[in-house]
C-alpha cells in the first residue's frame, strides 16, 4: 500500500487572549545564561508579561534590556515588586530559590529537574502546600510540541486501540568541553545523562502510560569520566501491563530523538525534535495502523501517514499556560510540581535499582 505524506508548516497559533487578563505581571528571571536568555525574550515578547528584573553574579546591564534591574543574587531580586519569577539555574541551586520565591510571595516557573533528588521536590511542594495561592510550574516542555500533542490526542481517542508498550531513545553527542559543563559536576547537577535529559523522556511516558510500578536498569559510565552516568538503560512496568523501554545516553555520537508508541490498533513513532540547538533532526510522527486484509500489510508494511513539524511553539505555550494559571487561578496541570515529584521518583528508581549512587 502507498504511504500518504502530510507536511505541516506554521502550525497554528496558542490562541493568545488579553481580554480576560486584567493586568501585566511583573517578571524577575534567575540565572541569565542560554535558558535564561531565551525565557526573558519569550516574557518581553508575552503581552501580559513584563521583565522588570534579571539575577546572575556574572551578568549586568545588558543594553538590549534597558528598563530592567540587575541583581548579583537571587536573594537581591526577590525583594522587588514582583508577581512571578522563572527559575533558570543549576539543579544545585534550583530548590532553595523555589522555596525563597514562595516564601517571598511570588509565583514561580522553573526549569527541569527540579533539584537533585526527590528530597527536594518534597520540600518544595510542602512550601507550595502553604501557599496555596501561588502556582509553581516546571518546564517539561516536550508535553508541549506538537508531535506530543498529536499523539497524546490519538491516544486519548482510542482509535489505535490500547496501549501496549512504548520505546524510547534520547542522546546526545557529547563534544569538546562537554567534561567541563556544570552539568558534569556531580555536585551541581546531581545526576548525569539520565537526570538531565531522560528525565523528558520519562515524563513523556508517564504522560501516555500513567505510573509504573516496576523498574529495572542498568546505568554507567561507559566513556566520559566525570563521575556521573553517561548511558542509562531501563525497563519499567505499569500495573496495566504496558513496558516502557528507555535508552538515555551521552554516547551516541549524534543528537538524536526517538519515541515509539505501539497500540493494539496501530503505532506511532516520534523522530527527531525541534530544540534550540536544531541538531536532532526535522520533528515528524508517522502514524500506522493495524492492517492485516491484503498481502501488502501481511508482510509488515502496513499503511502509514507521516506529518512534518517546522515550527516549535513549546516553550511558548508553556509560559502562555503558566499566564493562563496566574490569570484564572486555575492549578497547573502540565508540568505540575506532582509532575515533577514523580519524574524524579522514576529517576531515582532507575539509579536505584542498579546502585548508582544520585538522586537519592
Amino acid at each position: 500500500m502507498t504511504n500518504a505524506t502530510r507536511a505541516v508548516t506554521g502550525v497554528t497559533g496558542t490562541g493568545r487572549t488579553t481580554a480576560d487578563v486584567p493586568a501585566s505581571y511583573r517578571v524577575g528571571i534567575i540565572g541569565f545564561g542560554r535558558i535564561g536568555r531565551r525565557r526573558a525574550e519569550l516574557v518581553r515578547g508575552h503581552p501580559r508579561l513584563e521583565l522588570a528584573a534579571v539575577a546572575d553574579p556574572c551578568v549586568q546591564d545588558l543594553p538590549q534590556y534597558p528598563s530592567c534591574a540587575w541583581h548579583r543574587t537571587g536573594s537581591d531580586l526577590l525583594r522587588q515588586d514582583l508577581d512571578a519569577v522563572f527559575v533558570c539555574t543549576p539543579a544545585a541551586m534550583t530548590p532553595d530559590l523555589i522555596v525563597e520565591s514562595l516564601e517571598a510571595g511570588k509565583h514561580v516557573f522553573a526549569e527541569k529537574p527540579p533539584g537533585r533528588s526527590v528530597a527536594d521536590i518534597e520540600r518544595i511542594r510542602e512550601v507550595e502546600a502553604r501557599h496555596p495561592g501561588l502556582r509553581v510550574k516546571f518546564g517539561f516542555n516536550h508535553r508541549e510540541h506538537e508531535s506530543v500533542r498529536l499523539s497524546q490526542s490519538l491516544l486519548s481517542s482510542g482509535e489505535l486501540g490500547r496501549l501496549m508498550w512504548m520505546r524510547g531513545a534520547y542522546g546526545k553527542a557529547g563534544g569538546l568541553g562537554y567534561e567541563g559543563d556544570w552539568r558534569a559536576d556531580p555536585a551541581m547537577a546531581g545526576g548525569g545523562i539520565l537526570l538531565d535529559q531522560g528525565i523528558h523522556m520519562l515524563d513523556l511516558f508517564r504522560l501516555f502510560a500513567g505510573d509504573f510500578s516496576e523498574v529495572k536498569s542498568f546505568v554507567g559510565q561507559t566513556f566520559w569520566h566525570v563521575g556521573l552516568e553517561d548511558n542509562a538503560f531501563a525497563l519499567l512496568r505499569s500495573q496495566e501491563g504496558c513496558v516502557a523501554m528507555l535508552h538515555s545516553s551521552a554516547t551516541h555520537w549524534n543528537h538524536t530523538f526517538r519515541l515509539e508508541i505501539y497500540l493494539t490498533e496501530g503505532y506511532l513513532v516520534l523522530a527527531g525534535f525541534l530544540t534550540g540547538s536544531q541538531t536532532y533532526g526535522r520533528e515528524t510522527l508517522v502514524i500506522g495502523r493495524r492492517d492485516w486484509t491484503d498481502v501488502d500489510a501481511a508482510r509488515g508494511r502496513p499503511r502509514e501517514e507521516q506529518y512534518y513539524f517546522d515550527e516549535d511553539r513549546s516553550w511558548e505555550r508553556e509560559v502562555d499556560d503558566f499566564v493562563r494559571c496566574l490569570s484564572t487561578g486555575s492549578p497547573v496541570v502540565n508540568g505540575s510540581s506532582l509532575d515533577a515529584q514523580r519524574a524524579m521518583e522514576l529517576v531515582r528508581r532507575v539509579y536505584a535499582d542498579d546502585g548508582w549512587q544520585a538522586a537519592r
